[in-house]
């Protein structure tokens, strides 16, 4: 299994999210409150609140993105900084087939069981992980690649 700064920080109880966006941040130089951050990624986890929608690894590699490049001050320099998010998007799902949670994990997060199914599986180990490995190896690639 691929290993990197963020599945040593999932393995230390990060979520996926807050992985990805803190270890992308510590690759590219970009200090960071290591409190703040954890909060405003913590609720992508599941598929943003364990509904299952988009992959909390690609939602803390998207907001890496935007912490990294900003917005842009014009309108070529914001359409480039939406570009690396949709080259990331790509890319990752080149790589996992699809960005969505639930499709990556066969799991329902939105129900008791579904947790409990996720807790007493090897989906961590197998899924998750190597998303957020995948996920972070990415974007911080891309982020080297547009300088």
């Amino acid at each position: 299994m691929e290993t990197n700064r963020a599945t040593e920080l999932m393995a230390k109880s990060y979520v996926c999210s807050e992985s990805v966006l803190l270890a992308t941040c510590e690759a590219l130089g970009i200090e960071v409150d290591e409190k703040v951050i954890p909060r405003i990624a913590y609720a992508f986890a599941g598929g943003i609140g364990n509904t299952g929608g988009v992959c909390g690894a690609v939602a803390g590699a998207t907001m890496a993105i935007g912490l990294i490049k900003g917005r842009g001050e014009t309108m070529e320099e914001m359409l480039g900084v939406l570009g690396l998010a949709a080259e990331f998007r790509k890319r990752f799902e080149a790589e996992k087939v699809t960005i969505n949670c639930r499709e990556l994990t066969g799991i329902d997060l939105t129900a008791p069981e579904g947790i409990e199914q996720l807790m007493n599986s090897d989906v961590p180990q197998t899924v998750c992980f190597p998303a957020v490995a995948a996920a972070h190896r990415i974007v911080v690639d891309l982020l080297k690649e547009a300088g």
